[in-house]
């Protein structure tokens, strides 16, 4: 099958474009001033809000001051979040694709089992009429047989018997 080494090599290709891409975002996150300024402050929330998680996870005091990152540390912080969501971004829309294309593959499966259910069904109620028909033309048959007799059904002649058969060769 075609398939598989196709997909593979698609997610590899997949793969192999979202780090180059996410690598000139975190390249370009840094120069352009205004956004800059933006990627510093997302950096800045980032580091309070995980350092207070972390202080709660291990018990430490939560109200002492968190003493910002310097503008280097930011913009690299927020560069590499910036690149990993991207990274996270892609490959959640592949396996929603994926999903999807799997969920219409079934519902084509399922559709097709549907419809050859649905024949063996026609088949089996013709095959019913059959019988049914078959059954009715036997019993007229054996009605016929019961009022003329069984030689009467097949025509034979009284003097087929065994003593047919003496007279004749007398």
């Amino acid at each position: 099958m075609v398939v598989l080494p196709v997909v593979k090599l698609g997610t590899l290709l997949l793969k192999t474009v979202c780090k180059r891409v996410a690598n000139r975002l975190k390249k370009e996150a840094g120069l352009h001033p205004k956004f800059r300024q933006f990627i510093i402050n997302v950096a800045q929330v980032n580091h309070r809000f995980t350092t207070q998680m972390q202080r709660r996870i291990y018990g430490h005091a939560t109200d002492v001051a968190i003493r910002p990152l310097n503008e280097e540390k930011a913009v690299q912080a927020a560069a590499d979040l910036l690149g990993e969501l991207f990274v996270f971004t892609v490959a959640g829309a592949a396996i929603i694709f994926e999903v999807q294309r799997s969920s219409r593959s079934e519902a084509r499966k399922e559709d097709q089992r549907r419809q050859e259910l649905e024949a063996m069904k026609q088949r089996d109620e013709d095959l019913a009429r059959e019988l049914e028909l078959l059954e009715h033309k036997l019993e007229e048959l054996e009605q016929l047989a019961k009022g003329r007799g069984l030689a009467g059904i097949f025509h034979f002649l009284p003097n087929h018997g065994p003593e047919a058969g003496k007279a004749k060769s007398t």
